[in-house]
């Protein structure tokens, strides 16, 4: 039996920055394409697809549930408890084949023992890393994986920086709803990033390059409710963005419901993210100042950013 190991989880504080309140009066659905109509705010949340649904898990993981087109067989990503996913699966009638990791980090794999206890020819696929209990099919980015029981194929990216073996999960498209599905773990969050707890920020950002890289109109499902503190910080980055205006307020509506904000779209990370955006002379200026310092390198910005937010 593998013990599971307590480690450091990507915690993000929550940063008090005000809203401007007129945009409360705007709130309207927004399109999946990269250039929105101007003043089309955006949703809190992608519609989800048909076929994923979330398992919530601690007090903010998401782990994704992925059902085949029977709704009898599923596989999961990240499955951090492995009581809530087993729960989830016997209460929806449903077998567990595949099981995706995205990186090795306690709240991603702890119940990975549990779940193979139950269900012992589900399939881990999982970077290379010790701390991740009984891998079946070892990635490294790069691959192609095909689940076959649930009809899912993905392309494994690999994105270090949050952590070393950190990997991102691409399907360009499943079953009747063509939207492409990204699940990318801790590297990038709705608003956000993950914190650099192994990698450098020129390995995150060609991480993020790459995963921007992706269609506009690509879901993103990240493994963390994260996006309300990651846009009080991101407004302090672009005070003048109105995207980010506009999506903090919907964010913030939402989250009063204690509804989901995932998934969202690449092209609105585009849009608000702030690590994403680390090329803009808006947020290169922001850094500049926050670091008291002429910043005109995007890896510099990043790096600059991450640690403004890290401090808080």
């Amino acid at each position: 039996m593998h013990r599971t190991l307590s480690i450091p989880v990507a915690v993000e504080p929550s940063i008090p920055v005000p809203v401007q309140p007129e945009l409360l009066s705007s709130v309207n659905p927004t399109s999946t394409d990269r250039q929105p109509a101007p003043g089309a705010p955006p949703r809190a949340a992608e519609p989800p697809h048909p076929r994923v649904q979330a398992i919530r898990a601690f007090k903010d993981n998401y782990i994704w549930l992925i059902k085949d087109p029977t709704g009898r067989k599923a596989a999961l990503v990240d499955p951090g408890d492995g009581q809530t996913a087993a729960q989830a699966l016997v209460s929806r009638g449903m077998s567990l084949t595949d099981i995706l990791i995205t990186h090795h980090h306690a709240d991603h794999v702890g119940g990975l023992d549990v779940l193979k206890a139950r269900w012992p020819d589900a399939c881990i696929h999982a970077p290379a890393h010790p701390r991740i209990p009984g891998a079946d099919h070892v990635l490294h980015g790069g691959e192609q994986v095909h689940l076959e029981s649930i009809g899912l194929s993905v392309q494994v990216i690999a994105v270090p920086g949050h952590t070393l073996d950190h990997i991102a999960y691409f399907s360009a498209g499943f079953g009747a709803d063509p939207r492409p599905l990204l699940f990318c773990g801790d590297t990038l969050f709705a608003g956000g990033c993950g914190r650099l707890f192994e990698g450098t920020p020129a390995q995150m950002r060609r991480s993020l390059l790459a995963l921007a890289d992706c269609p506009a109109q690509t879901l993103v499902y990240c493994a963390h409710e994260y996006t309300e503190s990651n846009l009080r910080f991101a407004l302090r980055v672009e005070p003048g963005n109105d995207d980010l205006q506009r999506r903090a307020v919907q964010v913030g509506l939402a989250r009063a419901l204690d509804e989901a904000t995932v998934p969202s779209s690449l092209s609105l990370e585009l849009q608000t993210n702030p690590f994403l955006r680390v090329s803009e002379p808006a947020v290169m200026a922001a850094a500049s100042v926050w670091r008291a310092a002429p910043i005109t390198d995007p890896v510099d910005s990043l790096a600059a950013v991450r640690a403004w937010k890290d401090a808080g």
